[in-house]
């Protein structure tokens, strides 16, 4: 395994993560979960992403309860949670990112999760409600209270992280250090772009999700769309009419191509292509049962056969 810094931080993340998005509670169970993160922990993963939103809470609490029967040392693993969508619908409890709802919402993300602090936090969205000044207070004070240990924000656009650390520096404040935005061969214009000034001009890493596009890399929906997929699931509607395209279908088979080629599987291809852009800290990958963690790992060996010419085959 590969450990990079997350950005200008001294904070090293395995360059592979485990995520809990979609999975926890929805696919999965204590047991299978439990598994999973084991499989990935001894593949050396130290990184481990999750949400207050993601299955209204049950995914903080397993990722907690797992956590705790697997007995690992606190300092030899990092957590993350996001806020912003909340879990009960009143004004002050959803969509939002002002200081009441940042300072409640980080108490009940470590209650289920039973930790003290979160090394990661995330602002999940921005929030075009609340002045970006209040959110980075209130960041700034929830870092100083020592229920989390960095901060940063997550599908925000550029100028409003510029503003973020621009009113950090300008009050010397803790600064946002990463980003959360999807990164796939289908999906890489903001990471690629838009996001271009903020890496050299303030160090930015980036905790990229969703690298096999919610599973369209792998080619599973070439066909249509298998019953229990993630493009099945009540709620993924927007899976099956924003990736399930004819355009992206000839991306797929090219992946797919590329892959046989290589000698792995589409999805390893997929997951190393991400890798492969030095400007990301960690991939997020994601599983539903023990043999999927196996083969995404697996990536780790495809890094190195991704050269100039194999990635200008991808496109």
């Amino acid at each position: 395994m590969e450990y990079r810094r997350l950005g200008n931080t001294g904070l090293k993340l395995s360059v592979l993560s485990f995520g809990s998005w979609v999975t926890f509670h929805n696919q999965l169970g204590n047991q299978t979960a439990l598994r999973c993160m084991q499989a990935a922990w001894e593949a050396g993963v130290n990184f481990f992403d999750n949400a207050e939103v993601y299955a209204g809470g049950k995914s903080e609490a397993i990722m907690g309860q797992v956590v705790r029967e697997l007995g690992w040392p606190r300092e030899s693993f990092v957590i993350s949670t996001k806020l912003y969508w909340g879990l009960r619908d009143t004004p002050n409890t959803k969509n939002t990112l002002n200081r009441k709802y940042l300072m409640h919402a980080i108490d009940g993300s470590l209650d289920r999760l039973g930790l003290d602090f979160v090394d990661l936090l995330f602002c999940h969205r921005a929030d075009p409600d609340t002045p970006v000044e209040e959110t980075v207070w209130a960041m700034n004070d929830i870092i100083a209270s020592g229920k989390a240990l960095y901060w940063g924000t997550s599908e925000w656009p550029a100028e409003a992280i510029e503003e973020a650390y621009e009113i950090a520096e300008r009050y010397r404040l803790r600064k946002p250090v990463m980003e959360q935005p999807q990164y796939n061969l289908l999906w890489r214009d903001r990471v690629e772009q838009g996001y271009a000034p903020l890496y050299d001009k303030y160090g930015m890493g980036m905790t990229v999700w969703s690298p096999l596009a919610s599973g369209a890399l792998t080619g599973k929906y070439l066909d249509g769309v298998p019953e229990g997929s993630r493009a099945a699931l009540e709620g993924y509607e927007w899976l099956r009419e924003h990736i399930l395209t004819p355009d992206n279908d000839d991306k797929i088979r090219r992946v797919i191509e590329v892959a046989n080629d290589l000698g792995c599987t589409p999805a390893q291809l997929a997951i190393a292509w991400c890798a492969k852009n030095p400007r990301v800290s960690t991939v997020i990958t994601g599983a539903s049962r023990v043999e999927q963690v196996e083969e995404n790992m697996g990536a780790l060996e495809v890094i190195p056969k991704l050269t100039d010419d194999v990635v200008a085959r991808l496109g």
